[in-house]
């Protein structure tokens, strides 16, 4: 028999480095979950990603029991670990941080890929452009599919 879901919990930790801290430890031990036993488990299944931000979303039980979820990197962390700049911009209308081509938004919209709802890479090629642009990052060049219409 399937155990009975308590409710779900999403949370933002570093890839490698989880420990009972906040944001984990109070969001954690307010539903009465053992904190440590995820820790281990968050860090082992996120070695190889170390440092990076992971999105985690953590279903619980009536058992006090708990399975998790890790996944993709937000768009936002990936576009500026791709120009290379520490945060977008305040007003991104005016100030323009940086620029970025098709082809990094191609890669980043494949990694992207099993968390987006979208059926092509072109649709999220689309909506990783549209994260560009609210951030303040300028994306250069005509898109592939303009190429293939005309």
């Amino acid at each position: 028999m399937a155990k009975e879901v308590a409710g779900y919990l999403k949370l933002q930790v570093k890839g490698g480095q989880a420990n009972p801290s906040p944001p984990i430890g109070p969001a954690l031990g307010s539903k009465g979950l053992n904190i440590m036993e995820f820790c281990k488990q968050f860090n082992a299944r996120t070695q190889e990603k170390q440092g990076v931000v992971l999105p985690v979303l953590i279903t619980y039980y009536k058992d006090k029991t708990f399975d998790f979820v890790i996944k993709t990197p937000p768009t936002s962390v990936l576009l500026l670990e791709a120009v290379k700049q520490q945060r977008g911009s305040a007003e991104p209308n005016r100030k323009k941080i940086a620029n970025i081509t098709w082809e990094q938004i191609r890669k980043i919209a494949e990694t992207k890929m099993p968390d987006l709802n979208c059926f092509t890479i072109e649709a999220a090629m689309r909506l990783v452009a549209g994260t560009a642009r609210s951030m303040g990052i300028t994306v250069v060049g005509d898109p592939p599919w303009k190429k293939i219409s005309e």
